[in-house]
């Protein structure tokens, strides 16, 4: 299974491509006509949404106060901004339009980066017929993302009556037999948790379970699966609700274990550059962890590079054909995405959210994390460095203050 959160959220080309050059203070922050400003940053922002701009369709008080400093008295940003989700039931448009309702501030679809965003460079699967799991217009999501073929859950039950049997009121009232019409699945997607789990966890598994033909029986030692791309891996997430509620990640627990339980086997799956970014969020396991892990990225990538530059003085007049093959070979996955101009990803933690402040994560390793305080998917190792966050704060709008006393940044 492909888990495309929490890194690729903040490493996908629109992420990149927005916040990897120089805005020119438009009114969506991130691109057209210049303005009369002068200073120009050289940093930029990434926010989550929930639990740090807002719980549920309420505004956090302190996001309203924080975008009163990113914006000017034009409404324009003042410095490149980015909004992060882990939601993947809407469009990024209405997602933009949301919150601009929300935050009473422009802003754009460019600069909305969903759960789903990444799945753009996984242009294999776009001519393959795939099935959508999740809530909200989902055809239209995968179709905006790229997808020719696509096939929901509603149309699966449709098409075989028989299979959906948990809820007897839903049950065929009359003998009903097949219709085979759709063609067969051939890769997975999960925008995010549905409505009904038990009519997804059973036709999701029936499809695995038959290689993508409901038309046949269960093939239990058929390995590997079809691909699944599952894109978002909250266990939890905070709405209006005094405590955190159940997630995409929740979800995927489920349909992990019973794979697992009926097989046996793991379900797989030209301007100044921006060089720093900052990553607000208010989950340690998928906003924190997400940002030290790309931030780590950064770092290894730098040192890649000059530990290449330097074979490369020293190979002299040694042919050089060897070493753009090396390059391919280490970073073949890398050419998929625009190169980040960012050498830095700091982590802030606000208090609005998930994040309890009188919570510890216990230093050893060693103790049970995974069991009672790693929230992240199993095929993520668990290390305390990665959900370290660089600062915590009490809000967005005191992390924005921190941001613009690190980087000396003045509204002029």
């Amino acid at each position: 299974m492909n888990i495309l959160a929490p890194f690729y959220r903040a490493l996908s080309p629109v992420c990149t491509r927005q916040l990897g050059r120089r805005t020119r203070l438009s009114g969506c922050g991130m691109c057209g006509a210049a303005s009369d400003r002068k200073v120009q940053p050289g940093f930029g922002l990434l926010f989550d949404i929930d639990g740090v701009l807002v719980r549920g369709r309420t505004p956090i008080p302190a996001a309203k106060k924080a975008f009163q400093k990113l914006v000017n008295t034009q409404g324009q940003f003042v410095v490149p901004v980015v909004f992060v989700t882990n939601a993947g039931n809407v469009l990024r448009q209405t997602k933009a339009d949301q919150l601009s309702h929300l935050l009473g501030v422009p802003i754009s679809q460019d600069q909305v980066m969903m759960s789903h965003s990444p799945l753009r460079m996984f242009k294999k699967f776009q001519e393959k017929c795939v099935l959508v799991s999740g809530q909200g217009p989902v055809l239209d999501i995968a179709k905006n993302l790229g997808f020719m073929k696509v096939v929901s859950i509603d149309m699966l039950r449709e098409a075989f009556p028989l299979l959906d049997m948990v809820d007897h009121n839903r049950r065929p009232k009359l003998p009903s037999s097949s219709i085979a019409n759709l063609p067969k699945v051939e890769a997975v997607i999960l925008f995010g948790e549905p409505i009904r789990w038990e009519t997804n966890l059973q036709l999701i598994i029936d499809i695995l379970l038959t290689n993508g033909n409901l038309s046949s029986v269960h093939q239990n030692q058929k390995f590997p699966h079809l691909p699944l791309l599952a894109c978002n891996m909250d266990l939890m997430w905070m709405a209006e609700a005094q405590s955190p509620r159940f997630g995409h990640g929740t979800f995927l627990v489920c349909l992990e274990n019973i794979y697992k339980k009926i097989t046996g086997k793991d379900l797989k799956g030209g301007r100044t550059p921006i060089t720093s970014l900052y990553a607000i969020g208010d989950n340690l396991m998928t906003d924190i962890y997400g940002a030290n892990m790309y931030n780590r990225y950064l770092e290894e990538r730098s040192a890649r590079k000059s530990s290449k530059a330097v074979a490369k003085v020293a190979a002299g007049n040694r042919s050089s054909a060897t070493l753009p093959q090396e390059d391919d070979m280490d970073n073949a996955w890398e050419s998929e995405l625009a190169p980040p101009s960012a050498t830095s990803c700091k982590s802030i933690l606000v208090c609005t959210g998930v994040y309890n402040p009188r919570t510890e994560v216990p230093p050893d390793a060693n103790q049970a994390i995974k069991e009672t305080v790693f929230h992240g998917h199993r095929d993520f190792r668990f290390d305390p460095a990665l959900v370290e966050p660089g600062h915590i704060v009490q809000d967005v709008d005191a992390a924005v203050e921190l941001i613009f006393q690190q980087e000396n940044f003045l509204i002029q």
